[in-house]
Formats: structure tokens, sequence, C-alpha cells
């Protein structure tokens, strides 16, 4: 831990860049077994928010993986430092005023907790994306569940390593029982009633 370090306060605030931006900045935190569709639909709903003229930002947990945290594993330990330093930069567009979607699979509770703890009450909205496994490993875009399966990869979420489900999400979107606009328009509703949009 370094030591000797005062945080330094900026004349410019996290307020005055919302109202820059003309609407709440806040973490949609897209959670769920691999291949349930997160980054998918929160790819989809960036688009949606960008046509409408909100500042937005994704970050994937496949893509962060290839940069700020391609020196991490999968371990329990590693794992939980991935979704620590996703909390931090998803803080961080938060306090520029944008919407940042986080698609991680993020299996523990524990770890989505300590991200929602890093900004202020409102601000993190869990979207819990729900999909049996059964349909998870039919699609398997990228045929992990088949090389888990295998014993080709070790600790895979939903196969030999645990799933936590979200306790109290603010959204369950069922992703294997409804289509993908209908996800898109339920997650939209909710950032129309609570003052986002």
């Amino acid at each position: 831990m370094a030591q000797n370090i005062v945080w330094h306060n900026t004349t410019v605030t996290k307020k005055d860049r919302q109202e820059l931006n003309g609407h709440k900045s806040g973490i949609l935190w897209f959670t769920g077994l691999s291949a349930s569709g997160k980054s998918t639909l929160a790819n989809v709903l960036e688009k949606e928010l960008h046509t409408r003229g909100l500042r937005t930002y994704l970050l994937d947990g496949d893509n962060i993986r290839h940069g700020i945290n391609k020196d991490l594993g999968f371990s329990p330990e590693d794992r939980t430092e991935n979704i620590r330093r996703i909390g931090e930069v998803a803080k961080l567009f938060v306090d520029a005023g944008a919407l940042v979607l986080t698609a991680f699979i993020s299996p523990y509770q524990a770890d989505r907790q300590l991200a929602r703890s890093l900004v202020d009450e409102g601000e993190f909205i869990e979207i819990y994306v729900k999909c049996s496994i059964e349909t998870c490993e039919q699609r398997d875009p990228k045929g992990l569940y088949k090389k888990a399966k295998n014993g080709e990869i070790p600790q895979f979420t939903g196969i030999s390593s645990p799933y936590e489900e979200p306790e109290k999400p603010e959204l369950i979107v069922e992703n294997d029982k409804q289509t993908l606009q209908q996800s898109v328009e339920q997650i939209i509703t909710y950032l129309e009633e609570k003052g986002f949009i």
C-alpha cells in the first residue's frame, strides 16, 4: 500500500459533469453465466442509449482481459481482483458523468457488493441476465462449455466453479424467455422510471 497519499479534490464535480451531459450517471452491471447474453444485451442497449444522446461506455469482460486485466487468470483470487479493478474503473466513468455498462460474469456476490459500495446510492444497477445453464450450453458461441466439460478449462463458472445468483438485483432479465428487444425495453423502462433518461 502506498503511503502519504492525500485525495485531491477537483473543481469540476460529478454533478457539474452530469449537468453538462444532461443526465444522471451510473453503472449498469450485467452479471450472469457465460453465454447468457450479457455482452450482446449490453451492446444493443448502449446503441439505444447513444441514439438517445446519452454519454455511455461499455466495459466487456473479454475486452478488459486484453488490457488492464491481462495479468489475471481465473482463480477465485484473480476473479475477485478482476471485479475490484472493474469496479474502480466504472466508478471513474460515473464521476465523469457517464452511464457505464459492465458485462462480466462476476460470479461472487461479495465482489459485486464491493463494486456497488464504490458509488453513491442509486448509481449501481445490478442486472441479472438470467438464463438456464442448458440454454447457455446450447448457445455456447465460443465453445467454452464443451471445453470445460472435457477438462480443458479449469475453474469454469457453472461447471467447475460456482456462480452465486444476485440476492436483490435491481433487474432480472430472463434472457432465455424473452426477445433481445424485450430485454432492452425492460431496462429502458427502468432507466426512465429512475430518471436516468
